[in-house]
């Protein structure tokens, strides 16, 4: 069997949603609220579902926040929004869940930091009592295994070890080696305690990207469990979008990978959102996942000088996002619609006719007018202002996913 498929064979129910064993790819996120504010941080929670994140997860980090878990997923239930919820636990997760019933009971998963549930025998012991409530309450876990938190213990034993043989490995090599090491250690107490293998997930994530690819590779050959994948922290912006992109583009063009988060550092009072965005875009770039009807657009050149397909190409991305939970609630397939959006003669008329809908603007120069494209075929010019552009264009895609998409029951 190639290490493409190693992570597939074993698949977790995480609430309605398949983990691994063959499932499509699922997309998480996880909530920058205080989990003990259970309006703000349930509120959150659908909004980041109906971006497109198939599972998310909240800090679980005192008593209050525990208490509050019961109901953030009940206002979710309320909103109809049955995504699974996943609770984070560091330090304390096995007195919050043994306190709190109620939690472990709400909690559709619960993520374990093997680095940062106690030393020496009390690490063991602590980790074991998470598994035997995930257990009880039939949960199933992530063991997520963090670079930057790694059991210190099992990093000095191995420095200690490469010193002794003379084996010559680098630092990074050995934290690599053993983050994959406290994975596969991890999994085998969590089955010990009471798990069975289709209730672990596993992550061995770190910060960058070719130590994320390298680890991954050697965890796919370690394990059939499945994967969850993302950098611990990739950033903000452009860099966090690259680097994410880069690590998990080639892994997943490789067939390792499960479950993915991309961890953006949102800008203050930035849109959380963002970071569904990009893990939807990045599965759907690679063919391997469709969730909004893309949208093609000229990046501009000397013949555009005008900004006017610019701010069309974000009004019509915008108007896709705002719509989509709307249309995937009353349409099946509208997720593989594709738009386009362009700026002059040169590549604009071959691009509108490759998409669903594609409208050509004028570049600088050329005669004002618009010809609209549907499914290859020229069906009219339209002329006007950007904002008298976009509702009409908006009126075509409306009309399109009417006539071309089955109503839902």
């Amino acid at each position: 069997m190639s290490v493409a498929r190693l992570h597939r064979t074993v698949g977790v129910k995480v609430g309605r949603v398949q983990v691994g064993g063959g499932a499509p790819i699922v997309v998480q996120s996880m909530t920058m609220t205080d989990t003990a504010d259970a309006r703000g941080t349930a509120a959150q929670c659908i909004e980041l579902c109906e971006a497109g994140s198939e599972m998310v997860r909240v800090t679980v980090n005192t008593l209050e926040a525990a208490t509050a878990v019961s109901e953030i997923k009940q206002r979710m239930l309320d909103a109809g929004c049955t995504a699974p919820l996943i609770g984070d636990f560091h330090y304390n997760g096995h007195l919050l869940l043994t306190r709190v019933p109620a939690c472990a009971d709400a909690l559709d998963k619960y993520r374990i930091n093997p680095g940062n549930v106690g030393t020496g025998r009390r690490r063991d012991e602590q980790f074991s009592t998470i598994c035997r409530v995930a257990a009880d309450h039939g949960r199933p876990i992530r063991i997520g295994v963090n670079g930057g938190s790694l059991n210190q213990e099992l990093v000095v034993a191995k420095m200690q070890e490469n010193t002794d043989a003379a084996l010559g490995k680098s630092s990074e090599e050995i934290i690599n080696e053993c983050m994959v090491l406290s994975a596969v250690e991890s999994t085998a107490l969590a089955l010990e305690s009471g798990l069975r293998k289709d209730q672990i997930v596993i992550s061995c994530k770190t910060s960058r990207p070719r130590d994320l690819i390298a680890v991954y590779r050697a965890l796919a050959r370690s394990t059939d469990q499945p994967l969850h994948l993302g950098l611990t922290e990739a950033g903000m912006g452009t860099k966090g979008l690259v680097w994410s992109a880069a690590a998990m583009g080639v892994l997943l063009n490789e067939g390792i990978g499960d479950t993915v988060r991309v961890s953006l550092t949102p800008r203050p009072g930035g849109d959380r959102r963002e970071e569904v965005y990009a893990a939807c875009e990045l599965l759907q770039a690679l063919g391997l996942r469709s969730f909004s009807p893309s949208v093609t657009a000229c990046p501009g050149c000397g013949r555009t000088t005008s900004s006017t397909f610019q701010e069309l190409a974000e009004r019509i991305q915008r108007y896709v996002r705002d719509m989509m939970p709307e249309w995937k609630a009353r349409y099946d397939g509208v997720e593989t619609m594709t738009l386009a959006v362009m700026g002059c003669v040169v590549n604009g008329p071959g691009e509108s006719k490759a998409a669903n809908i594609g409208i050509s603007l004028p570049g600088t120069g050329e005669a004002p007018n618009c010809p609209i494209y549907i499914d290859g075929e020229h069906v009219k010019t339209l002329r006007g202002t950007c904002d008298e552009l976009a509702a009409d264009f908006e009126r075509l895609v409306d009309e399109y996913i009417a006539a071309n998409y089955m109503r839902k029951a």
